[in-house]
């Protein structure tokens, strides 16, 4: 029985000597295969041709041929529209108003002369009264007083030759009548200022305007330096851009006067300038008016100052009819600002390119004999979407228009339009 056992445990301990060594041999084959299949992709891999991979790699660019000419640059900035005419009327006499336009409300318009509101005339009508009576007492004395005189030169004829010169003037009593005079001037003016407070009773409006707030109401008292009302002219608003000091002599002015930090850059003005008047500028304000929309202005004057702070000229373009009450365009709002475009004088024999096309140190990128050539250029002004090109650039040249991986004098290039594949 024993011995059973021991057979039985000798034979389990051989089998698993023999399942570990199977599984030991299958790992062998299985790394050996691995091996040797490695060492055949190796002896199999083509060799690559450097010929074709060469002309392969040519740049597959797209280009736009540039042609030089006359172009006007754009400069676009901001400017803020103010009035170019704004007054806070004020009475001249105090008193209580008693009538008052149906037009005086904010926004109202009105017309030049119209009457906007009227005082209480009352005590001025009583003082022109009062000055009439004093004048009329003064001619009344006056004349009273010329009557005399004429008594006094009928009875110096009877002593003609027994009083002296001085005493004469008194017989004649010429004293008294330039006293009475003064009396009388003293009295008409007097008249004349009570008829002046009368009609000063009466407001009217200096121009066509627009109100902009009122601060009076029927019944109101006021009197010299009141505010009554705010008004803004209808015929002409002005924009106040800022330019920057440089783009000053690519602007159009009506006249090549000026001062200050600008005068070196108008004297560079052009002599057509008086004739044309200055540049024609075009607003915009997409926020009030929508997109696409915008009118015409024009440039008038330069400020002949800097901006304190960010150290810009300002230019001041005027708007004709600035709401657009006669020619339908979209009206302005005083305070806001708004987009200006301002057409410059016209550059001649440049090339103008797109910004983006002009890559960093002022260098364009062109293809020659299916090449790139890096090209340093003399750029003359940049306006908001291009660069005017003077030197490095000639008609008929090709400029790349991609962005490429790989930048180096040489480089080979191909057109996306020279092969099917590229161009579909």
């Amino acid at each position: 029985m024993a011995m059973s056992e021991d057979t039985v445990q000798q034979s389990q301990s051989n089998w698993n000597w023999l399942r570990t060594l199977g599984t030991l041999l299958v790992c062998i084959v299985i790394l050996g295969a691995a091996v040797a299949a490695v060492i055949v992709i190796n002896q199999t891999e083509p060799t690559a041709q450097k010929n074709n991979s060469s002309r392969k790699s040519a740049a597959l660019v797209e280009t736009i041929v540039v042609e030089r000419g006359i172009y006007s640059p754009k400069l676009v900035v901001l400017g803020t529209v103010q009035a170019a005419q704004d007054v806070v009327l004020a009475p001249r006499v105090s008193g209580q108003v008693i009538e008052m336009s149906p037009k005086m409300v904010p926004g109202g318009m009105i017309r030049k002369g119209e009457l906007l509101l009227r005082i209480d005339p009352a005590d001025f009508e009583n003082a022109v009264s009062i000055s009439r009576s004093e004048l009329a007492q003064a001619e009344a004395s006056r004349e009273i007083e010329q009557a005399r005189q004429r008594l006094a030169e009928k009875e110096l004829k009877l002593l003609e030759g027994s009083i002296d010169g001085a005493n004469r003037a008194l017989v004649l009593r010429e004293p008294q009548i330039a006293s009475i005079e003064a009396e009388v001037s003293v009295a008409s003016a007097a008249v004349e200022r009570a008829l002046l407070d009368l009609e000063r009773t009466k407001i009217y409006a200096p121009f066509d305007a627009q109100v902009l707030d009122r601060s009076v109401n029927i019944g109101s008292q006021v009197s010299p330096g009141t505010e009554l009302s705010r008004l803004i002219g209808l015929d002409e608003y002005w924009v106040m851009a800022a330019v920057p000091v440089r783009s000053l002599r690519w602007i159009r002015f009506p006249d090549a006067s000026g001062s200050g930090a600008e005068t070196a850059a108008m004297e560079s003005i052009n002599a057509e300038a008086k004739a044309s008047g200055g540049s024609t500028v075009f607003l915009r304000n997409p926020d009030v008016w929508g997109a696409g929309v915008g009118r015409k202005a024009r440039v008038a004057r330069m400020i002949g100052t800097l901006d304190a702070q960010t150290r810009l000229a300002r230019v001041l373009i005027t708007v004709d009819d600035p709401l657009g009450l006669e020619s339908g365009d979209p009206a302005l709002i005083l305070d806001s600002l708004v987009e200006t475009e301002i057409e410059g004088q016209s550059i001649d024999d440049v090339v103008r390119l797109q910004r983006d096309f002009v890559r960093d140190q002022d260098t364009v990128w062109v293809m020659a004999d299916n090449k790139l050539q890096i090209r340093k250029v003399e750029v003359v002004f940049r306006d908001i979407d291009y660069a005017y090109i003077r030197k490095g650039l000639d008609s008929g040249d090709e400029v790349v228009t991609t962005t490429l991986a790989t930048v180096a004098q040489g480089v080979d290039l191909r057109k996306t339009n020279e092969s099917g594949e590229a161009a579909r």
